[in-house]
């Protein structure tokens, strides 16, 4: 006798948790990054779930649309931390370049920026690194045959830019 009925209907997340999982596995590198974004989603879901009008757009939409801007950002936080991450190998392939001479080893440097990101990354891995082109696949979300092109056109880019710049490596 003492209930208040709801005027508005109840609207359950967790029917549509596998279909979002689902959609952000898709376009994800990995089953813990999937989570993690889902996870974003439903959390900003239940925190904006006082302003969603049931009907318009259908729940699922919408959930797909939050899912989607949580992507875009978690693409740019890891784009983020591996422009970081390759700035840094930048530093330890150049830093211990004083036996080379100040001047090889700023066109060293400059002409690893002047790579792509992908065969910086590969050439910094590999030559700073050690690491085989298994562990720059696993890394880099690659093939050990894409490894090793970008491996090895990177390095005729770089002797190509040290020959331009008229010291031959």
């Amino acid at each position: 006798m003492g209930e208040v009925a709801d005027s508005e209907p109840r609207v359950d997340l967790r029917g549509h948790y596998r279909d979002v999982y689902r959609y952000v596995r898709r376009r994800s590198r990995s089953d813990a990054d999937a989570e993690d974004v889902t996870q974003e989603v439903f959390a900003d879901a239940a925190a904006a779930l006082d302003r969603f009008k049931p009907g318009s757009p259908p729940m699922l939409a919408w959930l797909y649309t939050v899912a989607q801007r949580r992507l875009v950002d978690a693409a740019r936080r890891s784009s983020r931390r591996r422009e970081a991450s390759d700035d840094m190998l930048l530093e330890l392939v150049v830093s211990p370049a004083p036996d080379y001479g100040h001047d090889v080893a700023g066109a060293l440097e400059r002409g690893l920026r002047e790579l792509p990101l992908l065969q910086r990354q590969v050439v910094a891995m590999k030559l700073v690194k050690g690491l085989s082109f298994a562990e720059i696949a696993s890394a880099t979300s690659s093939s050990e045959g894409a490894c090793r092109m970008r491996f090895l056109r990177g390095l005729e880019q770089l002797r190509a830019f040290l020959e331009q710049e008229g010291m031959a490596p």
